[in-house]
């Protein structure tokens, strides 16, 4: 018996046997070209790129109605790829001027590209690398002539299959929706991949991120995967078996009780009603907040609208995009966070890395210093006002003298849309972001100048304690329940109420079902998290009691035990 660890995907346990894919990455080739036969070998890049786009469509007119809503979406930014200049026109310049071969040429531009989104901090753009490498390798496989990965590719020897393999693509992962799938691991992914969104919405059970799943496991091994905790063990003994054949039955029980709480109030045993947001990177991820109650969206990133692309985003390239989710959420508030561009996401390809980027221009800096980029997203999030219950949410203030310039340039925004007579909510509300120490410990100076607060733990807790959480080295440090991060948070939900302002907590510590009876003590009432945490949330406030919460709350702040 041999266990593994990953990300686990779903809240469900499967149990089956391995259908191994896929052994190794691919053997790409590299050789020199003749420069009489440039033209040809370009030529023959083309013609894998044309046809993983034919591929590509193929598969989307396949999509069935019964097929997860994300499905189209995704194939859609596969197909976006491919007329990226960064993927369709730099390998030619790296065929013409290195004379190399288009394998080789291909593989060099989209490992560069890789490697700067994997450097990020940020787990969704990290996830773009693997877009690109997907992509990639289905360029890679019609440049060798393989096939691709199909339905027909999984064995009919086994009635439980569990796919193993390297990666897959969200096409892969379609291919595979018409075969009786009871789980799927992969060495490569992340919880927020897009093959981990389809799984998750397809409700097969993954674990990603095994790095040497297809090593380690062969074929027509017994597998128990764990969706819930990221375990996988395989060849289990008997008795390991009977346990998770046990716990499998309570884990669907499980899921099913959360399933029956959407439309039940978040409430506590002693009646405090908690107020539950979804947190959103695209558009089309309301459509799961939606899917599990939220009752609006307390964090709504921009940042997808300034990446992957050579040209500013326009005033109506935003607009569009808020109005998307302004569709599906037209009654319940909805929170745009200003762009948080600088830190682990740049702006194109060829922008420039600080020494320190976290430390230097991003968030509000960066928007004040380029209103060519900030006036176009003011515009757009006061048009989307007129549309819906739209609030405007600054990220990483620090000084009041930034805020004061951020609400003058609303003030002259508005009144320049006031002008043109294109309408708007003039009452609007304006929120601030306490992700830094310095604004948690003046929280008191900015409350009466705004109208709410949000707390972003996922930077507060870095850099109140001088981590960086994706440092291997001092990752460990990272820890949410220090008492110095519940002293900031607690400040500032003390300053929020004394000016009478709401304040939610959006950052990784609200999904977290370990610290929500922390959260709760503090003082929070409202709470935005990703929506696959949200029924896990509701099911552990249903069991709360609030003055027992503040009690725990008390002894970590004193730096007690509990």
């Amino acid at each position: 018996m041999l266990s593994m660890h990953g990300s686990g995907i779903g809240r469900l346990i499967a149990i089956g046997t391995a259908c191994v894919m896929s052994q190794e990455s691919l053997d790409i080739p590299e050789y020199l070209i003749a420069k009489k036969h440039i033209s040809d070998e370009v030529h023959r890049l083309r013609a894998a790129i044309a046809a993983t786009r034919v591929q590509m469509i193929q598969i989307r007119k396949q999509i069935t109605v019964d097929s997860p809503p994300e499905a189209t979406g995704f194939i859609e930014a596969h197909l976006m790829m491919l007329d990226d200049p960064m993927l369709a026109q730099q390998p030619e310049e790296l065929v013409t001027r290195l004379q190399i071969n288009a394998e080789q040429a291909i593989a060099r531009q989209s490992q560069s590209l890789i490697d700067v989104f994997e450097a990020m901090e940020d787990e969704y753009l990290r996830t773009k690398g693997d877009d690109i490498r997907q992509v990639v390798d289905r360029i890679q496989k019609n440049l060798m002539d393989i096939e691709p990965i199909s339905s027909t590719d999984i064995s009919d020897e086994f009635s439980d299959p569990i796919i193993v393999s390297r990666d897959l693509a969200p096409a892969d992962t379609l291919a595979m929706k018409s075969r009786n799938i009871r789980g799927i691991l992969t060495n490569l992914g992340s919880p927020i991949s897009h093959s981990s969104i389809l799984a998750r919405s397809l409700g097969i059970p993954a674990v990603v991120g095994l790095h040497a799943a297809t090593r380690y496991i062969r074929h027509g091994d017994k597998l128990i995967v764990d969706g819930r905790y990221g375990d996988v063990i395989i060849a289990p003994d008997k008795n390991t078996l009977t346990a998770y054949r046990k716990l499998k039955k309570q884990t669907l029980a499980h899921t099913r009780k959360l399933d029956a709480l959407i439309k039940s109030p978040s409430v506590t045993q002693d009646g405090e009603r908690i107020n539950l947001l979804a947190n959103i990177d695209l558009p089309r991820d309301t459509r799961q907040a939606l899917n599990v109650g939220a009752s609006g969206i307390g964090l709504f990133r921009t940042e997808f609208l300034y990446l992957n692309r050579a040209e500013i985003p326009t005033e109506s390239d935003h607009f569009n995009a808020y109005m998307r989710v302004i569709r599906r959420f037209n009654r319940q508030p909805i929170t745009i966070r200003t762009m948080d561009l600088g830190a682990d996401k740049q702006l194109g390809s060829n922008s420039e890395t600080a020494l320190n980027p976290s430390l230097g221009l991003r968030g509000i800096r960066m928007s004040l210093g380029r209103p060519s980029l900030f006036i176009p997203q003011l515009r757009a999030i006061l048009r989307a006002s007129a549309h819906g219950r739209v609030r405007m949410m600054i990220p990483m203030m620090s000084s009041l003298p930034e805020l004061f310039q951020v609400l003058t340039l609303i003030k002259e925004t508005r009144k320049a849309l006031r002008e043109e007579g294109i309408p708007f909510n003039p009452k609007m509300q304006i929120g601030g972001m306490i992700e830094v120490p310095a604004a948690a410990i003046a929280a008191d100076l900015f409350a009466p100048h705004l109208d709410f607060f949000s707390i972003g733990t996922n930077d507060l807790i870095q850099y109140a304690l001088a981590i960086d959480r994706v440092d291997d080295e001092v990752s460990y440090l990272y820890n949410p329940l220090h008492p110095s991060v519940l002293r900031l948070i607690e400040m500032t939900v003390r300053a929020a109420n004394r000016a009478k302002i709401p304040v939610t907590l959006c950052g990784e510590m609200a999904g977290d079902p370990k610290l929500i009876e922390v959260l709760l003590g503090l003082g929070l009432r409202q709470l935005s998290m990703d929506p696959a945490n949200l029924l896990e949330a509701k099911a552990i406030i249903r069991q709360l009691d609030v003055n027992k919460a503040k009690k725990v709350s008390r002894r970590l702040l004193a730096g007690k035990e509990v």
